[in-house]
């Protein structure tokens, strides 16, 4: 299995945990997306450098309130108590937010934790930066808990 097949099968799995997460606290979801799209639009994409490739994983509505999820597993520093979102991604979700206002795009964490686009771009001017610049490092205790953004489990609250 290539590299990039290892990664993908740890993002679906991290996908299904968050649509799962989110279902349990009355959500509706639906993935959307570069993984929704045939192996052939899959790989072209992979090749370019347009913002398709980064658009939301999910979309997901509740009383008709209407969100966007970009889940994002392995992504704690092994290293050191930050995530690490790649500079593409962070534009992309910019322009996704500036150009599908009000419809918010969440980053969703592997461990569970929550930031918008516009945070990850506060917070990042004001830490290191991962010598590349293909990175931007955000501290974790900057994330917010799932439940204080998409609400309490409704199969506990029962």
């Amino acid at each position: 299995m290539t590299h990039w097949k290892d990664r993908k099968n740890v993002g679906d799995a991290h996908e299904q945990r968050v649509a799962a997460a989110l279902q349990r606290r009355g959500w509706t979801v639906q993935r959307c997306g570069q993984g929704t799209y045939p192996p052939t639009i899959q790989d072209a994409l992979a090749r370019t450098d347009s913002a398709l490739r980064h658009f939301p994983d999910l979309i997901a509505a509740r009383d008709g309130e209407l969100v966007t999820i970009d889940a994002k597993d392995r992504m704690p520093s092994t290293h050191s108590d930050r995530y690490a979102i790649s500079a593409a991604t962070l534009r992309a979700g910019l322009l996704f937010t500036a150009t599908h206002a009000p419809t918010p795009l969440y980053y969703v964490f592997g461990d569970l934790k929550v930031l918008t686009p516009s945070e990850v771009h506060h917070y990042s001017t004001h830490t290191h930066h991962h010598p590349s610049g293909a990175w931007v490092l955000v501290g974790t205790r900057q994330a917010h808990p799932f439940e204080e953004v998409f609400g309490t489990n409704t199969a506990l609250a029962a």
